[in-house]
């Protein structure tokens, strides 16, 4: 996989539908401001809660839409390897670039069976598709060690890409020393991805971004920078880029009849309800994600506000493709309306 910036993109709705034309519309933004790829319906894209026939829909009209500009990943992923069979069968018929195939959630899988049961059928079925697993323990409550991921590099010519959101330093520099050199570590992580591709030990080559999603010219910029060894200016936007990196997950305190409890917004959450009120194709999440709590909109807006304040420039793409005015939105209570829990 080419280095650079792909961007997790959203699943936009209307109501509780699809919505087709959010959807083009957002991948035009994107290839517009020269996103190096797209992620079609990984989980920041939802495909928990999508029928698999939506999600095949998704990943055709992505795949359609970037053909000859910007490159096309397809989350295949299951906690079921018979459905991430298929559906690799599918993005295969479609012309995508890859398939992104996170950890078996819930079911728990060991890292031995991850790679024996679930990323080698996939490997072995589909020898001319790139299959990039995705470690997100925090998340599936499983993991494919770096060994297990070593051997299938090893065994399979077509896995030779991970999307590491481990959140664990040494995780990845022990996922360098067993895959060598010439494997591609992507981080899943906006946070961490200046780390990642500056630490000699991790070499990661790029970033499989939520924050691009509003962003992408910014975040692609970043990672070229940083491809070209110019670690001041990329430093620069990584912190007007920071508070937006913060929101992948939005934690807050609420007050119950009880007491206090710890309130965690997860993504999406905080990402389409920043796109919403920037007056980009977003709509909610499905159920049973739901809304923000009064205090999670707040962080949102602040984090989006002091960009707007420091680094206005990162937002202008946002104005200029979607005819808003960002300062109004971002300050104006009737765009809120609805995108939070009144009570808790």
């Amino acid at each position: 996989m080419n280095t650079g910036c792909y961007t997790a993109l959203v699943t936009p709705f209307k109501g509780d539908a699809v919505d087709e034309e959010g959807l083009n519309r957002l991948i035009d933004f994107q290839t517009e401001n020269r996103i190096t790829g797209i992620l079609a319906v990984g989980t920041t894209g939802e495909s928990p809660v999508l029928s698999w026939e939506e999600h095949n829909k998704i990943i055709k009209i992505v795949a359609k839409k970037t053909k000859d500009r910007c490159a096309c990943i397809a989350g295949a992923g299951s906690n079921n390897t018979k459905e991430a069979l298929a559906a690799t069968e599918h993005a295969v018929e479609e012309g995508v670039d890859a398939v992104l195939l996170v950890d078996p959630y819930y079911n728990g899988p060991s890292s031995l069976e991850i790679r024996r049961e679930y990323v080698s059928p996939v490997a072995k079925a589909f020898p001319g598709m790139q299959v990039i697993p995705y470690v997100i323990p925090g998340r599936t409550g499983a993991q494919l060690l770096p060994e297990d991921l070593a051997l299938l590099n090893k065994e399979f010519q077509n896995v030779s890409t991970v999307k590491e959101a481990t959140g664990n330093i040494e995780n990845m520099k022990r996922t360098r020393e067993c895959c060598g050199s010439d494997f591609t570590i992507m981080s899943g992580d906006d946070g961490l991805t200046y780390e990642m591709m500056t630490d000699p030990q991790i070499n990661a080559a790029g970033v499989i971004s939520v924050a691009s999603n509003v962003a992408p010219g910014a975040v692609t910029r970043m990672v070229r920078l940083l491809e070209q060894g110019d670690t001041a200016e990329a430093e620069k936007l990584l912190s007007a880029l920071n508070p937006l990196f913060n929101l992948v997950t939005v934690k807050t305190m609420e007050k119950t009849p009880y007491g206090e409890v710890v309130c965690r917004a997860r993504n999406p959450l905080a990402m389409k309800a920043l796109m919403s009120i920037l007056g980009m194709p977003s709509g909610g999440c499905r159920q049973p994600l739901g809304k923000m709590t009064e205090n999670g909109l707040e962080k949102v807006l602040n984090a989006a506000r002091v960009v707007q304040t420091d680094a206005p420039e990162i937002f202008e793409p946002v104005a200029d493709f979607f005819g808003v005015n960002i300062e109004d939105r971002l300050n104006n209570p009737s765009v809120f309306e609805g995108l939070y829990y009144e009570e808790y």
